[in-house]
């Protein structure tokens, strides 16, 4: 059994090298092979800890560090920190982990004796000291632009969000919320979705298998919504994987094509068509390539996904910031190409789950200035925060607005409709 957790722990390291030092994303990385899932489910759930709470790891680790040792040394120490003061590990046993992991690296053995006598000195004063340190900020390279667009305050209750765990969103396929709630435990949230606060492993719970539901952000619901599709509508899933919209489009009977440029996103679309019972016709292409006509239009358009770091907090430490433009300019591409793929009178919904105004507000009002007859719908959902809508006419979706309640994914989405 020990030996089973420090393969968990070795694997986590590892995760984290490869997001800390090589600045890959852990969807980029190989999932670490174990017999047993719940080694795995350990080990990915130690490395998203980590780099969640690795601000105040560090701000800790300070206090008994002189200078910052070695990348690969100081995964460790913040690794072990994270599994003593956050995981409630003991503190003997994960010393004695993170040393024999030390001892496995040539890049990291001769760092045996820092590693064991600082864990040591944050396995007896690290807990005490734990929740007076401060909530862990963004890096800089992020921080300094969303302060300018939304104000420090902000930022900071942002922030207190995306140190917490997730709750687990799930939209039903027959769209009683109220029915799934009850069943599961949970609670309604604007919008329709159910919230649990407490859940088990997703795939072993009431009503999965069945594909009575399937899980999905709040934010992330709220596009399809904003479509209004009617039964036998020709509609298009642009960059539909991983098929949690195509899915809610089908279920309202709309006719649904679903488009992604990956063949393994799209067999995963699939699979969760048919454990659901749905159908869509699915579609693996370039969607600046992909021609018809539609009556609706969803565009989940390729983003930074800075409004996903709650859920991912491998993203502002995997990344910097310089493929941002590109991606604006790919948004760019998308949208008037979509726009040509509408029916007169037909809707397009662009959303993207970015916390960026290049990504959402801007591109809209770009969008009006380049495509004559397009105009924004203003936003028409019962039951939503007057102060979730936009100016012009979409909505802004930040992490902390419900943050009681547990907070949502940042998103931004806005109506278009062609004359």
């Amino acid at each position: 059994m020990a030996e089973q957790g420090l393969a968990a722990r070795q694997a986590a390291a590892a995760l984290l090298r490869g997001v800390i030092i090589d600045g890959r994303l852990l969807s980029e990385l190989p999932a670490p092979k174990f017999a047993d899932p719940a080694d795995l489910a350990r080990a990915q759930r130690l490395a998203i800890s980590t780099l969640r709470w690795v601000d105040r790891a560090d701000r800790l680790l300070g206090r008994y560090l002189r200078k910052m040792p070695a990348p690969e040394a100081m995964v460790l120490l913040r690794l072990g920190t994270v599994e003593i003061c956050v995981e409630n590990g003991a503190g003997h046993g994960v010393v004695n982990a993170m040393v024999s992991l030390a001892q496995k690296h040539n890049d990291t053995r001769h760092f045996k004796g820092l590693i064991n006598g600082t864990l040591r000195k944050v396995a007896a004063e690290g807990p005490e000291k734990w929740d007076s340190l401060p909530t862990p900020q963004l890096p800089k390279w992020l921080r300094k632009p969303l302060i300018a667009d939304y104000t420090k305050p902000v930022i900071a209750q942002m922030e207190a969000v995306q140190a917490t765990l997730p709750p687990l969103d799930l939209t039903p396929k027959d769209g009683n919320s109220a029915a799934l709630a009850e069943r599961l435990g949970g609670e309604v949230m604007p919008g329709g979705s159910v919230r649990l606060r407490a859940f088990a492993q997703v795939s072993k719970m009431d009503g999965f298998a069945e594909g009575d539901w399937w899980v999905q952000d709040m934010a992330a619901a709220l596009p399809v919504q904003l479509l209004q599709l009617k039964p036998g509508e020709k509609a298009l899933d642009l960059c539909a994987a991983p098929g949690g919209k195509t899915m809610q489009m089908a279920a309202l009977g709309a006719d649904v094509t679903a488009l992604d440029l990956s063949e393994k996103r799209m067999a995963r679309v699939q699979e969760n068509l048919d454990r659901t019972g749905l159908k869509a016709n699915l579609v693996t292409g370039d969607a600046l390539e992909h021609q018809g006509q539609y009556d609706a239009i969803l565009l989940d358009a390729p983003c930074s996904a800075t409004g996903t770091m709650r859920r991912h907090p491998d993203l502002p430490r995997a990344k910097d910031g310089s493929e941002f433009p590109d991606l604006f300019a790919l948004q760019e591409k998308m949208i008037d190409h979509a726009v040509t793929l509408l029916a007169p009178g037909g809707r397009l919904v662009f959303c993207t789950c970015s916390l960026l105004p290049d990504e959402g507000e801007i591109q809209i009002e770009d969008a009006l200035a380049r495509n004559e007859g397009l105009e924004v719908v203003p936003v028409d959902l019962p039951n939503l925060p007057s102060d979730w809508r936009s100016a012009e006419g979409g909505l802004r979706l930040r992490p902390d607005f419900l943050a009681d309640q547990g907070g949502m994914d940042g998103f931004y989405m806005a109506v278009l409709r062609k004359a």
